[in-house]
């Protein structure tokens, strides 16, 4: 029986919250250097007010959306050629390693010369850096395919796009939806830091307003939203898609 963690959790947060409120009544450092809790709940209640939250929160998710999935499109198309292929896999396979090392931050430079300070430039970015993950993770799931699946389905008739779909994917589908974790975490750090760079709309943008007018509270209100956003995607959404896919192939 899974034991359930939340009132441990539940307690270790407020325990932050606790120290973080007493830290700051010492007075230590002043209000514009560190904040308390209610600073930054009270920052946060006046972009709720004003919709720019809002905004920047729908803005930031919807160029994550369709950067993600271009990335996941073409790294499972990548990756399956790079596994079924063995001359692309030793001439683009190595590339990909290489690209697979390069920041998503060190994208953005070239993405404003190629698309100008445009929500293409930004969506580039959030592709480049998780595209990479999911071509890997695919591949890796491709190769550890019992070859005898392969033959049993093209003795069945399967080939093509049908080998494909029916077999490849669903069997690789385990490695593949980390890649997809992964992919996902890139591409959420890569839109967060184009937003920055691009000063463009979005919570980077938010982000990099509160440092502009030195304002901690903004900055740190922010980043907790950021934070809030990563722990509910993974929790929500990954966490259940990947305990669904592992029980159906009998991996826990």
């Amino acid at each position: 029986m899974a034991k359930n963690y939340t009132p441990h959790r539940i307690a270790f947060y407020i325990a932050i919250i606790a120290i973080w409120q007493i830290t700051a009544m010492t007075e230590l450092w002043p209000d514009n250097v560190f904040p308390s809790p209610f600073e930054v709940a009270e920052d946060l209640g006046y972009g709720a007010a004003d919709g720019s939250l809002f905004y920047g929160i729908v803005t930031s998710m919807w160029r994550l959306a369709v950067g993600l999935a271009i990335a996941i499109a073409g790294g499972i198309v990548l990756g399956i050629f790079m596994a079924r292929v063995e001359v692309v896999n030793q001439t683009v396979g190595s590339l990909v390693l290489g690209l697979q090392s390069i920041p998503s931050i060190a994208w953005v430079p070239l993405a404003i010369l190629w698309f100008g300070l445009t929500d293409g430039g930004i969506i580039f970015v959030t592709a480049i850096g998780a595209i990479f993950a999911v071509t890997i993770n695919t591949y890796t799931g491709v190769k550890n395919i019992n070859p005898h699946f392969i033959e049993a389905a093209r003795n069945m008739g399967a080939k093509g796009s049908q080998l494909v779909t029916a077999v490849l994917i669903p069997a690789a589908f385990p490695y593949m939806i980390s890649g997809f974790k992964q992919g996902w975490a890139f591409a959420w750090r890569g839109v967060i830091g184009a937003e920055i760079l691009f000063s463009f709309l979005g919570l980077g943008f938010l982000l990099n307003a509160g440092r502009s007018l030195n304002d901690v509270s903004q900055v740190i209100a922010i980043m907790l939203v950021i934070m809030g956003i990563g722990l509910v995607v993974d929790g929500v959404v990954f966490k259940k898609l990947e305990d669904k896919v592992m029980s159906r192939w009998g991996l826990r």
